[in-house]
């Protein structure tokens, strides 16, 4: 992949606060999920859907593209916000989140919302069935590459070390993880509740080529899995460290706005936050 330039990276940072608008907003509307989590990952999912995956939003199903699986599916705002922003249905359809009927469901629901690969909701499963894609398109010579996000919260469930053990064992390298590091989870911060760390020296035990980047910078992100996709002797982590609620002052790093949806009022503020961040990104300063 050829290297990103200046104004590139400016028109992903431009379009990850645009994301994290429609996930405020989506949120006022359904009037429950998630905040911090959608927050946090907005810069690395403009990253993925308008730069890193090899897709087609008017194909959603072609046989080429790159699986995309959301194993921590509670974060879904932040998936289907970029997919609307990248073409894959209107973004007046963003409003209808959390609906009866809506296909934009809490979890991802695949056979509801074309360019899902998988339905997620049980925490872990994700992981379990992005080894599975891997070594089904190993085995049957496919050349696309499988990325898998998980939570650091989500890392708590056995069936993600089950599933590491076998990615490592298997030698994966079309699969590259994405572990969204931001230190909380429903109960509160990861640490108090199951000890992570060292997370990256016990991926590398396992047999795995360890990243750690910062999650809001998208080159770095953008390098990372360039650097994944270029290593072929082993599967690829990448552990992003991001800040739960980016973008709001008032719910970064804070514990409750995990599983919190914004009021009218909190809603305003957070979109008048993330407005004054749209001149910052144009003067390069955010």
């Amino acid at each position: 992949m050829a290297h990103v330039t200046d104004k590139k990276i400016r028109e992903l940072e431009r379009r990850a606060n645009d994301i994290r608008k429609s996930v405020i907003e989506m949120l006022l509307q359904a009037g429950s999920g998630h905040s911090a989590g959608p927050l946090g990952m907005a810069d690395i999912f403009s990253a993925l859907y308008f730069h890193v995956l090899n897709h087609n939003p008017q194909k959603p199903n072609w046989k080429e593209r790159d699986r995309l699986i959301l194993s921590n599916g509670h974060i879904c705002p932040v998936r289907y916000a970029a997919m609307a922003h990248a073409g894959y249905f209107p973004k007046r359809e963003l409003l209808t989140l959390r609906q009866f009927g809506s296909r934009l469901q809490g979890h991802p629901e695949r056979d509801k919302l074309p360019g899902l690969e998988t339905t997620s909701g049980p925490l872990g499963e994700g992981v379990a069935q992005a080894a599975g894609m891997a070594l089904a398109a190993r085995m049957n010579g496919e050349g696309h590459h499988v990325y898998c996000i998980t939570g650091d919260g989500e890392l708590d469930e056995g069936l993600c070390w089950e599933s590491f053990l076998f990615i490592a064992k298997e030698c994966l390298a079309n699969l590259t993880l994405i572990v969204d590091r931001n230190h909380i989870q429903i109960d509160g911060f990861t640490e108090d509740i199951t000890q992570l760390d060292p997370l990256g020296e016990k991926f590398e035990s396992f047999g795995f080529h360890v990243m750690e980047i910062d999650g809001h910078n998208i080159e770095e992100f953008i390098d990372a899995t360039n650097e994944a996709k270029s290593n072929y002797k082993a599967p690829s982590v990448i552990i992003a460290h991001t800040i739960p609620g980016k973008g709001v002052d008032f719910m970064e790093g804070h514990v409750e706005w995990h599983g919190k949806a914004p009021n009218k009022h909190e809603a305003n503020a957070a979109l008048q936050k993330l407005r004054t961040l749209d001149g910052k990104i144009e003067a390069g300063h955010h």
